[in-house]
């Protein structure tokens, strides 16, 4: 099988990994700490995405440092397939997930002004949170185009 950045099993895999739990877990706690971000669905479906993207990231980050420590392969079809198919789940909820908080953000902020009118929100928390979800999904692209190169 082919040997590429970001395959299953090697340090660059559990760095990739590590950036997506990262970044996962830094937008979570970014948006969970801005005030009134639980009365918009698409910042508590960006919570719910992110964190779904961590559990998933950090699963498999535990797998690659498994199979660095015991120098196993991680590779094989089944296990490939498993990962291509998650990988691609959640980098498309990550994305749905960020579009769908981004057009929030920009309507309060450039659209309506919403944030000027309304000083209790934290609107600079929610567009960090949104820029590091895109980030978040940089990675998780990253990752799913790995693995199905690795798989093909």
């Amino acid at each position: 099988m082919k040997r590429i950045i970001g395959s299953p099993g090697t340090m660059s895999g559990f760095i990739l990994r590590l950036g997506q739990c990262a970044t996962a877990a830094a937008s979570i706690g970014v948006m969970v700490s801005s005030y009134g971000f639980s009365n918009y669905t698409a910042f508590c479906f960006l919570v719910a995405s992110m964190g779904l993207q961590l559990v998933w990231s950090f699963g498999l980050a535990c797998l690659d440092v498994y199979a660095i420590r015991r120098k196993s392969d991680l590779r094989s079809p089944v296990l490939l397939s498993l990962f291509t198919v998650g990988d691609w789940v959640t980098a498309l909820l990550a994305l749905a997930a960020a579009c769908s908080s981004a057009g929030v953000t920009v309507l309060f902020t450039k659209d309506t002004e919403f944030c000027s009118q309304q000083p209790a929100l934290s609107c600079n928390r929610f567009q960090i949170s949104v820029g590091l979800s895109f980030f978040n999904w940089v990675l998780a692209a990253i990752s799913s185009h790995a693995m199905f190169w690795i798989l093909i």
